[in-house]
């Protein structure tokens, strides 16, 4: 798995909802992809972790 990957479809998620600051939903969407795209290195660490885990064989298949 790789982090652009999920990292596209977050922004994917956050694109779909209108930008509104009071809304949970759209806040947290739109830290966890600002802070996920500065951390890509930890990131893809922590998804080739999980991968390591069989986290993502389904996805894969």
């Amino acid at each position: 798995m790789r982090a652009e990957t999920m990292l596209a479809e977050l922004n994917r998620l956050r694109k779909d909802i209108d930008e509104d600051p009071t809304d949970i939903e759209w806040l947290v969407l739109h830290h966890a992809f600002c802070f996920i795209s500065y951390k890509m290195g930890d990131f893809q660490a922590y998804l080739d972790e999980e991968a390591g885990k069989g986290s993502f064989d389904e996805f894969e298949d």
